[in-house]
């Protein structure tokens, strides 16, 4: 299972900045048995670090497997929201936007 350190380093092969575009977002990832960060969208750019957002958009709060699956594919965002292994707190159409962002 990738840890929170292996799925930050592999969103930069799947940042689309066309989907980027005039866009300015924080993404909070709140990993129940890992680390925590946060994505910050600016304007057809992105940046993923460590730690907690002092004022996230949208905070996303799952396990680390769920993270895994979801970033590489195997899951759908919208079927572990709504199976209750994803939970969303803020705009959360938002959330939405990641598949975009970071297509699979």
């Amino acid at each position: 299972m990738a840890t929170v350190s292996d799925i930050i380093s592999s969103m930069d092969s799947k940042f689309n900045p066309a989907a980027a575009k005039g866009l300015d977002l924080v993404f909070q990832f709140n990993i129940e048995d890992d680390d925590n960060f946060f994505v910050t969208v600016k304007d057809g750019t992105y940046s993923a670090e460590k730690g907690d957002a002092t004022a996230p958009d949208v905070t996303l709060i799952m396990d680390s497997e769920t993270l895994s699956g979801v970033i590489s594919g195997e899951t759908d965002g919208m079927q572990a929201f709504m199976a209750g292994k994803l939970r969303a707190e803020g705009d959360m159409m938002l959330a939405l936007k990641l598949s975009e962002l970071f297509p699979a």
